[in-house]
């Protein structure tokens, strides 16, 4: 059966390399128009993906970054009650303080449903939230519409937004969010995998030093007692800062003379295993 060619195919971007696997569960996902749950570890590239839609289909992308204290109705909307307060009181605004319409900001995902044209809405880290926020808000992606209760009136989506959830895994997610939503486990890149990574960042690294770079990586990842491994953005910045640097030694580093170990970990309980371990200056 061939693709239907009015539904938006995913494919990869410039600087996001896709396995078959992750690229036939986003294009299903936007064909059965559900959301698509991502988890892993932090740093497998679950944010990263929805920037890579957004630049591969040409959609804008709105991004709502969950936190623990968020409420439902601020993802949705605001009513700006302070500036239509001082409206009332100064008198100089070209509002009509008595119009409560003028005073209503669309939240992230307000902004999505009321969009002229097609977007990706990611909702990142979504563990975050308790479990009312999470299903009430699958509620509204489901009905793609809320209420406005200070204007009496309802909201309808122009356009369903291409939706991506991130977790990382911190707390469970409950039956009911899980049961709407199609599922992906990002895994971290095995020694492969992250070699091609780092070609689509670097593709004038030598074959040596890339080698050398990423079994380095790798073997800290192993370290025990390290809180938070380094993830794949942190072996990006880490190669960054090493070619960056004049004097950089790839034989030194073969050697097991770790430089810039404060770029690869970011809690300092882990930077002081990793210098315990290797003796290094911390730079």
């Amino acid at each position: 059966m061939g693709r239907n060619n009015s539904i938006p195919y995913f494919s990869g971007a410039s600087r996001y390399v896709l396995d078959d696997e992750l690229a036939r569960i986003v294009n299903i996902s936007m064909a059965l128009e559900m959301p698509l749950l991502l988890k892993g570890e932090p740093g497998t590239g679950k944010t990263m993906l929805a920037h890579s839609i957004a630049e591969s289909l040409d959609m804008p992308l709105i991004a709502l970054n969950v936190k623990s204290s968020m409420k439902l109705v601020d993802a949705l909307y605001q009513y700006d009650t302070l500036t239509r307060l001082n409206d009332s009181r100064f008198g100089d605004s070209k509002r009509d303080v008595s119009n409560i319409a003028d005073y209503i900001r669309m939240g992230k995902i307000g902004r999505a449903f009321v969009s002229e044209v097609r977007t990706v809405l990611l909702i990142d880290e979504i563990d975050k939230a308790d479990t009312d926020f999470q299903d009430d808000m699958l509620d509204v992606l489901d009905q793609m519409q809320f209420d406005i209760i200070e204007v009496d009136k309802t909201v309808s989506a122009k356009h369903r937004p291409v939706i991506i959830i991130t977790s990382n895994a911190k707390k469970d997610l409950s039956d009911p969010f899980l049961g709407r939503c199609n599922f992906h486990h990002i895994a971290f890149p095995d020694h492969e995998m992250m070699r091609r990574i780092v070609d689509v960042h670097f593709p004038k690294l030598g074959e040596s030093v890339a080698r050398v770079c990423i079994d380095t990586f790798y073997k800290l990842r192993e370290l025990r007692g390290v809180e938070k491994k380094p993830a794949t953005r942190e072996l990006i910045n880490w190669i960054r800062a090493l070619m960056a640097d004049p004097d950089f030694d790839v034989t030194a580093l073969q050697k097991g003379r770790i430089p810039y170990l404060g770029v690869l970990f970011k809690k300092s309980g882990d930077l002081k295993v990793a210098v315990r371990q290797y003796g290094q200056t911390v730079h």
